[in-house]
């Protein structure tokens, strides 16, 4: 069986390969998409913003029913009005004109402030919480009595 052939401009035809320039053949993932390994950062963040957001519904259920949970890379470029200097690392949007209500985390802003694992779930966990807060016109520490512990 011959192998598949492309067509040079010329006309004449090109063999198509089968191994990278130095002959090792196609490369594949290291580890499997089932081991933990193998999550993105984005993915372990969407982790870290999903807990935080049941962890709160499961005391405001009713008042963020219908609300809305999002993560962007980052924030678009035209700040909102009451945004003043910094980058945001999240948003809340009020229901309006038929749309729900609606948080958003953004996650690259979030990730550089942080200086480790531990410090990057409390900081998407405060985040959350202090969007909702702005949602529901309550302080953050109504919201959550742990904000600011650091636990």
């Amino acid at each position: 069986m011959s192998s598949p052939v492309h067509r040079r401009p010329s006309g004449e035809p090109r063999p198509v390969r089968r191994r990278d320039r130095r002959g090792r053949g196609l490369r594949g993932p290291m580890l499997p998409t089932g081991v933990p390994a193998a999550r993105t950062r984005a993915e372990r963040f969407d982790d870290l913003v999903l807990a935080a957001v049941e962890r709160l519904e499961r005391r405001w259920s009713r008042q963020l029913e219908g609300t809305e949970f999002a993560v962007e890379d980052v924030p678009p470029s035209n700040p909102a009005p009451w945004e003043r200097g910094g980058v945001p690392l999240g948003r809340c949007f009020p229901a309006d004109a038929g749309l729900p209500a609606r948080v958003v985390v953004y996650r690259r802003p979030v990730e550089t402030r942080a200086m480790d694992d531990a410090d990057l779930d409390d900081l998407v966990r405060e985040v959350v919480v202090e969007q909702v807060a702005h949602l529901l016109g309550r302080p953050p520490e109504d919201v959550d009595p742990e904000y600011g512990d650091g636990h």
